[in-house]
C-alpha cells in the first residue's frame, strides 16, 4: 500500500498507536494525539515543502516555512515543529534518504520558546498547610495516593500518573522510569523514601492487580485522567495560580536550593537535560547515593512542615 494524502487524511486515531506502511520502508505513525500534529504539519509545513523531495530540501527552505510560524507569534509550535521535521530527516539519513538533517543548522536560528512557569508553594509554612490539606483529602484513595507520591518524588505530571507497578523496585527503595516515558528519553531513577514506600504500598493492596499504580476511575487498563490531580488541588482549595500538579516540581528545586543540597544533584534528581555537553552523555545513575540521601531528607522535611514543628535544615554533608 502506498501512503496517499488521502489515505493519511482519512487515517483516524485509536486507543493505543499504530502504524500504516508504505510498502517502500516508510510509514506513519498515528498516536492516540497524533491527528492533531499531523494536521499542524498540513498547516504549516506541507504548503511549502509538501512537494519537495527531501533530499532537495534546504535549511532555508525549512526556516523560511517555521518564521511564517514565528510571525503569527507561535513561537513554542515553531520549534515544536522543527523537531518533529528533525525526527523524518533523522529517519531519512539512517535509510539512506539524504545524507545530512538540515534541521540540526536551525535551532538557533529561531526566537526561544517561552518558559513555562507552573504555579507552586515555596514558603515552608504554606507548604506545611498543603501537606495537612493532602492528609485530609476527603476524594479518592487513589487520587490521594497521587498527590502524596507527587509532592514526595516531584516527578513531571505525566511520569506520575502513567507510573506502572513492573516499574518499582521495593527491595531497594527504587522507581525506575524507563526512557520512553521520560521527557529527556533517558531512563530515570526515583529513590524512594520511607514514606513513598509506605504509601505505596498501601495503595498495592487496592490497584497491584493491575498495570497502573494510579488507573482511571472508568477502567483499570487506562491511567488517571491528566486532569485528575490538579482537579483534587482546586478542591482542596487551591486556585490554579497557587499550586499545580507540575507545581511540585518548583516547590521541591526552590526548598533544596534554599538548604544548600548540590545544585547537579537537584537537576539530576529532577530529571533536566545535561547543562554542560562537555561532560558527556546523561548518566541516569549520576549522584545517586546523595540523591538517595536527599529523597529521604525531604520526605523528613515535609513531615516537619506538615506537624508545623521547627525545621532542621537537612545535612547533606
Amino acid at each position: 500500500m502506498t501512503l496517499s494524502d488521502t489515505s493519511i487524511r482519512k487515517a483516524k486515531p485509536g486507543a493505543k498507536s499504530f502504524k500504516l506502511f508504505d510498502g517502500g520502508g516508510l510509514y506513519l505513525l498515528l498516536t492516540p494525539t497524533g491527528s492533531r500534529f499531523l494536521h499542524r504539519l498540513e498547516r504549516d509545513m506541507f504548503p511549502s515543502l509538501g512537494r519537495r523531495p527531501i533530499a532537495e530540501t534546504a535549511p532555508l527552505e525549512l526556516l523560511t516555512a517555521l518564521r511564517r510560524i514565528e510571525r503569527r507569534g507561535a513561537i513554542d509550535t515553531a520549534h515544536r515543529s522543527l523537531q518533529k521535521c528533525g525526527q523524518i530527516f533523522r529517519y531519512a539519513v539512517v535509510t539512506g534518504r539524504v545524507s545530512h538533517d538540515p534541521t540540526t543548522d536551525l535551532h538557533e536560528a529561531l526566537k526561544p520558546a517561552p518558559t513555562q512557569h507552573y504555579a507552586s508553594i515555596t514558603d515552608p509554612k504554606e507548604v506545611g498547610a498543603l501537606m495537612r490539606a493532602i492528609r485530609g483529602y476527603a476524594g479518592g484513595f487513589e487520587t490521594k495516593c497521587a498527590l502524596l507520591i507527587g509532592i514526595l518524588t516531584f516527578v513531571r505530571p505525566g511520569e506520575l500518573r502513567k507510573a506502572e507497578w513492573s516499574e518499582f523496585d521495593f527491595d531497594h527503595a527504587e522507581w525506575r522510569i524507563s526512557a520512553s516515558r521520560m521527557k529527556m528519553k533517558e531512563q530515570h531513577i526515583v529513590p524512594l523514601s520511607k514514606q513513598s514506600l509506605a504509601v505505596l504500598k498501601e495503595l498495592y493492596s487496592v490497584t497491584g492487580h493491575g498495570r497502573y499504580v494510579f488507573p482511571s476511575v472508568r477502567t483499570s487498563v487506562r491511567p488517571m485522567s491528566e486532569n485528575t490531580v490538579n482537579a483534587a488541588l482546586r478542591r482542596l482549595g487551591y486556585t490554579s495560580e497557587q499550586m499545580t500538579g507540575h507545581g511540585f516540581r518548583s516547590t521541591a528545586s526552590t526548598l533544596f536550593n534554599e538548604q544548600g543540597w548540590p545544585s547537579d544533584a537537584i537537576e539530576r534528581q529532577l530529571s533536566h537535560g545535561e547543562r554542560d555537553e562537555v561532560r558527556g552523555a546523561y548518566n541516569f545513575a549520576e549522584y545517586l547515593p546523595l540523591r538517595r540521601k536527599m529523597m529521604q531528607a525531604w520526605a523528613d522535611y515535609l513531615d516537619t512542615l506538615e506537624c508545623d514543628t521547627v525545621a532542621i535544615r537537612p545535612e547533606f554533608l
